[in-house]
């Protein structure tokens, strides 16, 4: 019994020590932007690949929490530049909630099928990414439509652009990242010493 829990207890250490690390690389990789795009936004170098791993290994509940301080991170780094905007205090609210803890939240939604091999992680990102980007498709429609260039007349098409533009070649790199991931002997060997203890 006291083996069960020594592994059991070496096994959480382990979940938690793995995930901040991914948490980290994933904030580092933010950083690194590979490209502007020309209406604006950028696309990353993998940064959202660390926080699917989250949920792919561990699953969705777990995923969620690990997206969730991605998030609060992510708010953090970005908060005094919103704050610059010059924004109503419920613009401020409705952007830290829907670019921030929602958009960056819902990554952990990536491991919901991930029982059915590469196939269901593709799946599952490309879900995963969706609704990130439908958090910032309202965002954008609905908060900075005030932005919005005169040669555009609909919100919602200037925002679907705007961050489609940048989401898609973002989705493209995370999902063929996890692909590569999964089809390369080493990394699967690694996750699958973590198999009999995922939930």
């Amino acid at each position: 019994m006291k083996t069960d829990s020594k592994k059991l207890n070496s096994n959480n250490i382990k979940r938690l020590v793995l995930t901040a690390v991914l948490i980290g690389l994933a904030t580092a990789l933010s950083m690194l932007k590979i490209w502007q795009m020309p209406l604006g936004g950028s696309v990353t170098l993998l940064s959202m690949l660390p926080i699917a791993l989250i949920s792919i290994e561990y699953g969705v509940v777990w995923g969620l929490s690990g997206a969730f301080i991605y998030s609060l991170l992510q708010m953090g780094l970005s908060i005094a530049k919103v704050l610059s905007w010059g924004l109503a205090p419920a613009a401020v609210v409705g952007t830290v909630l829907l670019d921030y803890i929602l958009a960056y939240t819902v990554l952990g939604f990536s491991g919901m099928f991930r029982k059915k091999g590469v196939p269901g992680i593709c799946i599952g990102v490309f879900i995963a990414v969706l609704l990130r980007f439908v958090c910032h498709l309202l965002s954008g429609a609905i908060i900075f439509d005030i932005w919005m260039p005169d040669d555009w007349a609909n919100p919602f098409i200037y925002s679907f652009c705007y961050n489609g533009l940048y989401m898609l070649p973002e989705l493209v790199l995370t999902m063929l990242g996890a692909v590569l991931l999964f089809k390369t002997p080493s990394f699967n060997k690694l996750m699958s010493s973590n198999m009999e203890y995922r939930r």
